[in-house]
């Protein structure tokens, strides 16, 4: 018998069993809390899973099946042109209006292909950093000074993060690219304007259903919000037609799913999450059951929410039982998250930065929250590198980035978000 083995079983479960024996039950935070993190995961199963998480799944499969591991490693790969490589990276949140948890499938489709280090990195952070409507939203909201300094640093973390992430790990890159086999040559099934147009249609949909209800009635961003369903529907019977005529899918089959979804939406007007839950599962269906490429499909984006959805939901949970949700308490007490805001001192932009790695922001809720925090006597700094660490990290994200890269490379990307932040906000609060 492994002794030593017995013996770390005996104390983890020694710990375990007293952990449980003195839990403060009955006491009125730590209930708050537990239903703080169950309040916390039912928003995030009812909001992200459906409408963020599973496209980004089903695109991160078409990444990993349809787009050639040459094509990554032109443009992306360790031996890319750097220019262009961080020039894709790192403004790609410009059309990816995703937070931090939606954007990992996306990144571990394109670095598991092949893109180096460098590159994935720069995109895993600006993904949910350099939303559009963020930056439009926090520049009306917080001032146009807030806005323009968020979205200059933004585009600077996500460069300079991953020059520096390929700049240190650049042996075990090189290692990693060497064992990738190469693929052999093939022939494309279709043309590049077949393929631009089924990711254009995938991305359009993610987009489109996530679109965020603007803070005022009229302008752009209203009249897109309001047409955002039709938009997401149109979007859908095209993927539909290019599946029967590009990946030669059943048209009898996805005809009875678009009229099942129809259906759904007719039923129950009002609840567009309904209709478009139809389509999903009745898309699941047919490409699961197709024996070529639309089943090689199902298959990877399957294995994409089988690594990552256990992940995330139990990160969701812990945040919100430590933090719990905007304006509800968890464990740690919301005021003293406030009082360590305060000015712009190094310790104000150091909490803040950390703070906004471990918390979950959803797409948008960062700016509303920011604003109740300058309200509390929060200092421009601090706000400034809240903003920069919050939507591109969390403690969700961060254990299955750890999935992915490893314990070393997670490490130093959550440090360089976090000290970077530190820095902008130290310069911003003493510039604004």
């Amino acid at each position: 018998m492994d002794w030593r083995r017995e013996w770390k079983w005996l104390v983890l479960g020694v710990g375990g069993f007293a952990a449980i024996f003195l839990l403060p039950v009955g006491a009125a935070r730590f209930d708050g809390a537990v239903l703080e993190s169950l309040h916390l995961l039912k928003w995030y199963a009812r909001e992200h899973v459906l409408l963020c998480l599973i496209p980004a799944f089903f695109i991160a499969g078409a990444i990993t099946v349809f787009v050639s591991q040459a094509a990554i490693m032109k443009y992306l790969g360790p031996g890319a042109h750097k220019g262009l490589a961080y020039a894709v990276g790192s403004v790609s949140g410009t059309v990816l209006a995703v937070c931090s948890c939606t954007v990992l499938p996306l990144f571990a489709g394109i670095y598991k292909r092949g893109a180096g280090l460098g590159p994935a990195t720069a995109f895993l952070y600006s993904g949910p950093a350099i939303n559009v409507l963020a930056i439009v939203l926090t520049a009306r909201v917080l001032g146009w000074k807030l806005g323009l300094a968020r979205a200059v640093g933004a585009v600077v973390f996500a460069i300079v993060i991953g020059l520096i992430m390929h700049a240190l790990f650049r042996a075990d890159e090189d290692a990693r690219t060497n064992a990738i086999p190469a693929a052999p040559p093939v022939a494309p099934v279709r043309t590049l304007g077949q393929d631009v147009t089924y990711f254009a249609a995938l991305v359009g949909i993610l987009v489109f259903a996530n679109w965020a209800e603007p803070s005022t009635p009229w302008g752009f961003w209203s009249d897109v919000f309001a047409i955002k369903w039709l938009v997401t529907g149109v979007l859908g019977l095209g993927l539909g037609v290019m599946l029967v005529r590009w990946f030669q899918l059943p048209a009898v089959s996805l005809a009875a799913v678009v009229l099942a979804t129809i259906v759904a939406a007719v039923a129950v007007p009002g609840q567009p999450l309904i209709p478009f839950t139809v389509a999903i599962v009745g898309l699941s269906i047919v490409t699961s059951r197709d024996a070529g490429e639309a089943g090689e499909w199902f298959t990877a984006s399957w294995d994409y929410a089988r690594q990552i959805t256990p992940l995330l939901l139990g990160g969701v949970l812990l945040a919100g039982l430590l933090l719990g949700r905007p304006g509800h308490e968890g464990l740690i007490p919301s005021e003293w998250v406030s009082r360590a805001l305060g000015g712009n001192a190094l310790g104000a932009n150091v909490f803040a930065s950390v703070a906004g790695a471990f918390m979950y922001f959803a797409t948008l809720t960062e700016v509303p929250i920011v604003q109740g925090l300058i309200g509390s006597g929060m200092g421009q700094g601090p706000a400034l590198a809240l903003l920069l660490a919050g939507p591109a990290l969390s403690l969700p994200s961060i254990l299955v980035v750890r999935s992915v890269l490893g314990t070393a490379k997670t490490a130093t990307y959550v440090l360089l978000v976090i000290v970077m932040a530190t820095v902008s906000g130290l310069v911003f609060g003493a510039w604004a």
